[in-house]
């Protein structure tokens, strides 16, 4: 693959990933003849596969476990990385764009992407307010599921974690969010919401009294998790149930925004035409 550049989207596991279809439908548009791969990477190989890419690779996609990983590889991250302490988008050194300011040559820039994702598949849904919010798991996407809220104006936070001691990040966060963060139990009870913010991975099945206890009060559910759809807790729901497709949408085309112009606020010539590629190479049409 001389001269070519090759992209990737790095996880473990990673078969499952949709973002090759997704970067290959915007580069199309964009006229750019990129490769965009799907490559497992165990988390304790990550910095070893990084160290060996050659200068062919201009960016990666990053998914769990290695949003962590990525973040401390990164030389230089964007104030959403820094909050979160997770990464899922790296520019490598050697990117033929501008790179922030004071973000050094040799290394790699990191991008946290899904908070933007968040916000922008919730505005899909007519949501584009929250005053307070319910994070169901204390990874790292509940932390950009936390700094997401803050940014649509919530006031309250609540994590639901089996084990209290993983929400204490969360706490801090969002102590830095000027959001209370409170932790509370599976199986509740849990107080009236405007919005619940399911984290887990997708499959989770959680007993059926955890997921009825969470799933009354007829709010809207947003689960980042999209295979399979309905996943457990969207099955149980008594309200409206969004699945992560928007997000995976929305965060991709972030994606594409770094690795074409160096900057995630930066706007991708013909972006509605590349959204609405993305969207259909999403949806299968």
């Amino acid at each position: 693959m001389t001269g070519a550049t090759r992209l990737a989207v790095w996880g473990d596991p990673i078969a499952h990933s949709r973002s090759p279809q997704l970067h290959d439908a915007a580069y199309r548009v964009l006229g750019r003849t990129w490769s965009f791969e799907r490559v497992r990477v165990a988390e304790g190989e990550f910095d070893g596969v990084l160290a060996g890419l050659d200068a062919s690779w201009r960016g990666l996609a990053v998914t769990m476990p290695l949003k962590e990983r990525a973040w401390r590889a990164s030389g230089w991250r964007d104030r959403r990385a820094q909050l979160t302490g997770a990464v899922n988008t790296l520019l490598l050194p050697g990117a033929d764009v501008p790179r922030p300011t004071g973000a050094p040559a040799s290394a790699p820039v990191g991008f946290n992407t899904d908070v933007g994702g968040i916000v922008a598949a919730l505005a899909d849904e007519g949501i584009a307010e929250v005053g307070s919010v319910r994070i169901v798991g204390a990874g790292a996407t509940s932390a950009s599921a936390l700094v997401a809220a803050a940014e649509m104006g919530a006031s309250t936070a609540s994590v639901v974690a089996r084990r209290p001691e993983r929400a204490a990040p969360l706490v801090e966060l969002g102590e830095a969010l000027g959001v209370p963060v409170s932790v509370e139990p599976f199986g509740g009870p849990h107080a009236p919401v405007d919005l619940t913010v399911c984290a887990l991975p997708g499959g989770t099945i959680l007993p059926d009294e955890d997921a009825d206890a969470l799933a009354a009060g007829g709010h809207p559910l947003f689960d980042v998790a999209y295979h399979p759809w309905p996943s457990h807790l969207a099955s149980r729901w008594q309200g409206p149930a969004i699945p992560g497709l928007g997000m995976l949408l929305h965060q991709a085309v972030l994606q594409v925004r770094v690795f074409t112009t160096g900057s995630v606020d930066e706007p991708l010539a013909s972006e509605d035409d590349v959204r609405a590629a993305m969207r259909s190479a999403l949806m299968g049409d």
